[in-house]
């Protein structure tokens, strides 16, 4: 039902802004890889209660969609009474590493939860709900930075809007393959709204958005060439995932969304990580 390797979308956004708090704390090292740790619990434990909710949420849409309907709950794999004992124990997981991290951590915990559980909703009245997917994920980052330093940067924002942006952007491709299901169903999204070839423009001016927001944070938090490498990486790719779609050829969509994507997050981390522990150096 849910898959950990799909945790690579945000996962490494979150551990980059940690690696940003720690390059910004002077590399303090005491309690490090401890901290680090449990932000990967806490990534891990949010991330799997909101997609359980998710799917127990829309069981019903996904039983009717022939993309979905294979899917653990509609199928019949899982039971429902399961699937809600699988979010408490992700949720429970979840606001034990935030107790585990720091009382700041502790104190937010419940709005984050309710930001990544407030988003399976959203379809249900808003086109913007890949925004609010966006904004799910985009807090990932700035909760590391409160992880590591009980505190938040307002810098750390820009990478919050970045991931926001970004996961909007392919959110909305994705959801090209659902655009008749969802208009026979009144549900909402912006293909719905505009039309498959107009979301993907929508799609594309939210990743030159992405690409601002890094940059501004490069030059906000002062990064090297290394970072710099990073971003033009990225923009590299968010072309290539924008090649691969069209409004007339959506067979390539899983290429765009899974691979492509992955890719994006794990090389802009590698790229920063990189410039980070070299500025650590004085290179």
């Amino acid at each position: 039902m849910i898959k950990f390797e799909h945790s690579v979308f945000a996962l490494p956004f979150a551990l980059t802004g940690a690696l940003l708090a720690w390059r910004d704390s002077g590399f303090q090292s005491e309690g490090l890889f401890t901290r680090i740790l449990w932000i990967v619990v806490a990534m891990v434990g949010a991330r799997s209660a909101a997609m359980a909710f998710n799917r127990i949420l829309d069981s019903d849409i996904d039983s009717r969609n022939p993309r979905t309907r294979s899917r653990h709950l509609p199928a019949g794999l899982l039971s429902r009474a399961f699937a809600w004992g699988f979010v408490g124990a992700a949720t429970l997981l979840f606001l034990l590493a935030a107790r585990m991290l720091n009382p700041l951590c502790l104190k937010l915990a419940p709005v984050a939860l309710a930001v990544v559980f407030f988003y399976s909703f959203t379809k249900r009245f808003t086109s913007l709900s890949h925004l609010v997917l966006g904004f799910a994920l985009g807090i990932a980052p700035a909760a590391a930075w409160i992880a590591m330093r009980g505190s938040l940067d307002p810098r750390i924002l820009w990478l919050t809007a970045a991931v926001t942006f970004w996961t909007a952007g392919f959110d909305i491709i994705y959801a090209c393959q659902d655009y008749e299901f969802d208009r026979r169903e009144q549900l909402f999204s912006l293909p719905k709204r505009f039309g498959i070839g107009g979301a993907l423009w929508i799609a594309r001016l939210f990743h030159v958005a992405m690409i601002a927001c890094l940059l501004a944070l490069v030059v906000s938090l002062q990064l090297g060439a290394l970072a710099l490498a990073g971003v033009a990486a990225v923009v590299a790719l968010l072309l290539y995932e924008h090649r691969l779609v069209r409004a007339d050829d959506l067979s390539r969509v899983d290429a765009a969304f899974f691979t492509v994507n992955g890719y994006v997050s794990v090389l802009f981390f590698l790229f920063w990580a990189g410039d980070i522990f070299l500025s650590r150096r004085g290179i």
